[in-house]
């Protein structure tokens, strides 16, 4: 347990410095950096595949497609959606919205957590009821203060509250299944890359191809740790400890010398609070089944 919590620790450092990272590969724009962290991170997922013993399924899949090609719109779909909320990852640091990106991350679990309700018809716990209320409250805050979230944190929420609902309708949750879909993702990420004109972009950064690559590794690292942590934590306890990641991502945003704007306050305020409820109400259901 103790070290599935180190790993899983791990995998929320890297990813939360990843936010940082993308910062240090100017001049390039976030479709450059997508594009090269797809090619670099794609060779650690069909690594993963062969580590956890996801090689059978992943051919399963590959044969249903083939007799059955459009079995592959799924991938595509989720492909996609999963390919647009790691480009904004990247984006949102150099272009001033890594704080309504990390708001769009403190509010996914409690969108999540309604959806689960409403889509899936899950029961959720008091706790967690209260938080999606108090969430909701910051939401309607931000509505009156400001118009309405930002476009960013709106995107995060329900583009990955769509692409997890769908994987979980269909039962492609597995390994295997999120391999397909960064494949689909491959050609574009090269055309992005061949569209960088490196010529320039060494001028200004004379490290662009070692930062590049130590994207990459980053990248993998990460994805790998959080597979085994996957593997030997509740996945209870994994989403409590994902939450290390979005706060390092309010942290990275301060440090980048973003801030708050006051209409914005009260948003940040219940996200904080709906994410504490969550907290105690995994770490008290981790505590009755014996797991702390």
């Amino acid at each position: 347990m103790f070290k599935g919590v180190l790993v899983s620790l791990l995998a929320s450092f890297l990813f939360g410095y990843m936010y940082y990272f993308s910062t240090l590969l100017k001049p390039l724009s976030g479709t450059d950096i997508f594009g090269y962290r797809m090619i670099f991170t794609f060779p650690f997922v069909v690594l993963s595949v062969f580590i956890f013993k996801q090689k059978n399924a992943l051919i399963h899949r590959l044969k249903l497609i083939k007799k059955q090609p459009h079995l592959a719109l799924p991938y595509l779909f989720c492909g996609l959606l999963m390919g647009f909320q790691m480009w904004l990852f990247l984006w949102a640091p150099n272009n001033g919205s890594s704080l309504s990106v990390s708001f769009g991350y403190l509010l996914l679990p409690i969108v999540m957590v309604a959806a689960g309700r409403l889509i899936f018809k899950e029961r959720i716990s008091t706790f967690k009821f209260i938080a999606v209320v108090i969430a909701a409250l910051g939401v309607i805050s931000n509505i009156v203060l400001k118009g309405g979230l930002s476009w960013e944190a709106i995107v995060i929420c329900v583009g990955y509250t769509t692409y997890f609902s769908v994987r979980k309708a269909l039962k492609n949750s597995d390994l295997a299944s999120f391999c397909l879909e960064m494949l689909s993702l491959i050609p574009i990420s090269i055309y992005f890359a061949l569209q960088t004109d490196f010529a320039v972009v060494e001028q200004s950064n004379p490290n662009i191809w070692g930062l590049l690559v130590l994207l990459g590794l980053i990248s993998g690292t990460a994805l790998i740790a959080y597979v085994i942590a996957s593997n030997m934590l509740p996945m209870n306890l994994l989403g409590l400890l994902g939450y290390v990641e979005t706060i390092m991502m309010v942290f990275v945003s301060f440090f980048i010398g973003e801030q708050i704007d006051a209409e914005s306050y009260p948003l940040f305020i219940c996200l904080v609070l709906a994410m504490i409820l969550v907290v105690i109400d995994g770490v008290y259901k981790q505590h009755a089944k014996g797991s702390l």
